[in-house]
């Protein structure tokens, strides 16, 4: 029996215990209402959970013809929202039954088989009735949070507005308007109207420049066609910038040949250029404006960790020393803390995107928390080390999960004025 096969029952196994275990919980809460209420619960539990392990065949055996990628992605979101609601539930079982299995082995040891009534009768609910309905709780929330998320928060776009002053801007370029998206990932688009909206809402502040910094897509260039029309509309009088993130290379799918995979990064190449984006592929371009100049530097994909290095800063940098002030467009924002800061202090400001601010998280007022501050230093918004800027975009699309919570997708709005 191969691994594949294994590993599949082994997983499959695992869930239908999850899901017996948390169905207990459902069970424990209607056993006083109606038959008809308890035929609902059952069916509708294992109905779903029979339709998460099909999920789970499809996925690992489907032939990828018969399930194309995008169908792939909807079983992997359903099972994750399946599955992470009821770990909730599961944690909060798992607490009644370390309680009750600590009784029942303090009672042994005691001699003392008779039961604890730890209610009386008339005196609210037992710990483990409380307990029960909490995993019950505990298990809807999450997936009515998520799937919220979803129809809510996955094209509910913010602009967000910083002013930055720097001391060698010159003063032709004193008030330009940037604007900056990043992480589009058209593969996981699902709703082509409300990105046209984003569209608009980006359009209607008017900027000077805009800049992309990376990550078009998912796995392949092929899911950018459809929306070349729609993003080809973002304009801009002194340009629109583009570069490449980690997503962009192809990296995260299986080709037939190194052959087809450079073709792949070729045919990215020529979206962005169909669109009219200028990609800027480890170099630069010199902006002037009667006598002052202002430098946009482009690097492919460089990340501190385990992401690839395609980006080469000496050689996009190379021809820029002249220029007063120069803004970089880097996709990964661990690049600054890398390589930018100690090697470059003469690179005013850093543009990154990449950590999508986890698509979940708190934000109120100036106070921030998302997971992706436990993997990335710089994980959303403007930072400030000396002299040098860096702005974290909290990205346009999304990945994985469909959706946002709390960390909606963004367009920055960024106003240089001469310090």
């Amino acid at each position: 029996m191969s691994y594949k096969i294994i590993s599949s029952l082994i997983t499959i196994a695992f869930f239908i215990l999850v899901d017996l275990y948390v169905y207990q919980a459902f069970k424990e809460v209607v056993k006083n209402s109606s038959e008809k209420v308890k035929k609902t619960v059952f069916w509708l539990h294992w109905s779903l959970s029979g339709l998460a392990i099909g999920a789970i065949f499809l996925y690992r055996f489907g032939i990828p013809e018969l399930v194309p990628g995008s169908w792939r992605s909807v079983i992997l979101v359903g099972l994750f929202l399946d599955y992470i609601s009821k770990t909730f539930g599961v944690l909060v079982l798992l607490i009644d039954d370390i309680i009750r299995g600590g009784k029942w082995i303090s009672r042994r040891f005691r001699g003392n088989q008779k039961a604890i009534t730890e209610t009386p009768e008339g005196k609210g609910i037992s710990r483990s009735e409380f307990l029960t309905k909490t995993a019950v709780i505990g298990t809807i929330l999450p997936v009515a949070t998520l799937s919220f998320g979803i129809l809510s928060g996955a094209h509910d776009y913010r602009i967000r507005r910083r002013t930055v002053r720097l001391k060698n801007l010159p003063h032709s370029f004193d008030g330009i308007k940037i604007a900056q998206i990043s992480d589009i990932h058209s593969g996981s688009f699902f709703d082509k109207k409300s990105v046209k909206g984003g569209v608009d809402l980006l359009m209607g502040e008017k900027p000077d420049l805009v800049f992309f910094t990376g990550d078009l897509v998912n796995r392949e260039t092929a899911e950018v066609n459809d929306y070349v029309p729609v993003f080809e509309k973002i304009k801009a009088p002194l340009g629109v910038y583009s570069t490449m993130g980690n997503h962009d290379y192809g990296d995260y799918r299986s080709w037939p040949s190194e052959k087809a995979r450079q073709q792949n990064i070729l045919d990215l190449h020529e979206a962005h250029r169909l669109m009219g984006w200028d990609i800027l592929l480890n170099e630069h371009r010199i902006i002037k404006e009667g006598n002052d100049q202002l430098a946009i530097i482009g690097v492919e994909n460089w990340g501190a960790g385990r992401f690839s290095k395609y980006g080469n800063l000496e050689k996009a940098y190379k021809g820029t020393e002249e220029a007063p002030t120069k803004l970089l467009l880097s996709h990964d924002p661990s690049h600054w803390d890398a390589q930018i800061r100690p090697q470059y202090g003469d690179i005013d400001m850093t543009f990154a995107g990449h950590t999508h601010g986890f698509q979940f998280g708190v934000e109120i007022g100036n106070f921030r928390w998302s997971p992706s501050q436990y993997i990335y230093k710089q994980w959303a918004d403007l930072y400030r080390e000396g002299e040098q800027y860096l702005y974290v975009n909290r990205g346009f699309g999304y990945i994985g999960y469909p959706g946002r919570v709390g960390i909606l997708p963004e367009i920055t709005i960024i106003e240089l004025k001469k310090a």
